[in-house]
């Protein structure tokens, strides 16, 4: 029969450290101007297009785009690219 690996000697306690290490890369956030969201939602939006191929393109995380086509068109719909407009009174 074998051996639970703790009476081997095989496991080490290790501590975690929360601060970011010295020398690792430090990730910084991306910003995109308005026209360029636009842009890129315009081109998703069209018929056929895969939405998901468009955002690997361009180098984002299809829910990136998505989020930015419900922001700049008030809907999920993919064929609705009149944009939002604010309520007003």
């Amino acid at each position: 029969m074998s051996r639970p690996a703790a009476s081997l000697g095989l496991m080490r306690m290790i501590e975690a450290v929360p601060d970011r290490l010295d020398g690792s890369p430090r990730q910084l956030r991306r910003f995109w101007s308005d026209e360029f969201k636009a842009t890129a939602v315009e081109q998703a939006c069209q018929p056929g297009v895969n939405m998901s191929a468009v955002a690997r393109q361009i180098g984002i995380l299809p829910s990136q785009l998505y989020r930015w086509r419900r922001e700049l068109l008030g809907s999920d719909e993919p064929g609705r690219l009149h944009p939002r407009r604010d309520q007003e009174g």
